[in-house]
């Protein structure tokens, strides 16, 4: 057989492979329909367009740092400290901005660097998570949980455990702004992940990421420049977890001592039940948004039948648990 007719052999076989990635891309869509179904039986007011717009806005924040660590999980790492950097960040710059007597640092900023600064904060924080890994070579679980206790603590001691309320106009305004009827942060929301989705399905450096996440090994002996690649992600998961406190300061009016706190159970929930390897190398972020999705009908139905709180916790994890059995089912794997 030649070379020619191997590569077409190849290429032959993978095609239904392809095709059955893309059908299970869209495994929790029936779920969702499930949802809307029960949710239109819970309540009536549950469909309406004012009720689900308040769902999306409400996803924006957990939509965005599960983008991240979706990115962060497919190149085969894991970032722990993205919840802490929802909080610190919008902090840091709001802090550098307000007097002292506003709880402060007093360095009076103008406010338009508000936005490019906290940004700018969340893009350091993912580049000092990679410095360690990448550069001295520690463990992603281990840098990350301590960078997230770090961050956490280094927030509670400039604001003294205050909650900031002077936010700038520029951070009010994305979290409170309509465009076209909807909420300017759902826009942002669809964009980051429109975005995450072309570049990782159509674009060499995107597709790498599933190289990398396989076998890492394999992909630096193809060329694949590794450490830059999987860099470049953690710097923007920080960048992505940084706007996501941004926009939940804006829509809350303020930005918690405790903002952010407990999200990346949450964050890891969306990611596994949407198909995203723990193991990295599989998932889609087509899948990850439908998990984002599932956790917020879930949580609205609750809502709207007047579930306790104190059980949104136990259901979520139960969700996972289910999803894992699923998964086991239909395709004879364990989800890694």
């Amino acid at each position: 057989m030649t070379e020619t007719s191997t590569r077409a052999t190849g290429v032959a076989a993978a095609r239904p492979k392809l095709a059955i990635a893309r059908l299970r891309d869209f495994a929790l869509v029936p779920a969702i329909i499930v949802l809307l179904v029960v949710g239109a039986l819970v309540a009536p007011a549950f469909l309406s367009t004012g009720n689900l717009i308040n769902v999306l806005q409400q996803q924006t924040e957990l939509g965005l740092l599960v983008l991240a660590e979706a990115l962060i999980l497919v190149s085969g790492k894991i970032d722990l400290s993205l919840e802490s950097t929802v909080g610190f960040a919008p902090a840091l710059a709001i802090a550098l901005i307000i007097p002292k007597a506003s709880h402060g640092l007093g360095l009076g900023l103008p406010e338009w660097t508000g936005i490019p600064v906290c940004l700018l904060i969340g893009a350091l924080v993912g580049l000092f998570n990679g410095f360690l890994i990448l550069k001295l070579r520690l463990s992603g679980f281990v840098v990350t949980l301590g960078v997230l206790i770090v961050v956490r603590g280094l927030q509670l001691g400039f604001t003294t455990g205050q909650n900031l309320f002077d936010l700038p106009l520029s951070f009010t305004y994305l979290g409170t702004a309509e465009w076209l009827g909807l909420p300017a942060s759902v826009w942002i929301f669809a964009a980051a992940f429109a975005v995450g989705i072309v570049a990782l399905g159509y674009f060499r450096q995107g597709r790498s990421l599933y190289a990398i996440g396989g076998n890492s090994d394999a992909a630096r002996a193809a060329g694949i420049r590794t450490d830059r690649v999987i860099w470049t992600v953690l710097v923007i998961g920080g960048l992505l977890a940084a706007l996501a406190g941004l926009l939940m300061a804006g829509r809350l009016g303020s930005v918690a001592a405790s903002q952010g706190q407990n999200m990346i159970f949450t964050v890891f929930a969306a990611a596994v039940i949407g198909g995203v390897s723990l193991n990295g190398g599989k998932g889609t972020l087509f899948g990850a948004l439908c998990g984002v999705l599932v956790l917020g009908l879930v949580q609205n139905i609750l809502t709207l039948a007047h579930v306790s709180s104190y059980w949104y916790q136990a259901i979520n994890g139960a969700i996972i648990l289910v999803a894992l059995m699923l998964s086991r089912i239909t395709s004879g794997k364990a989800q890694d």
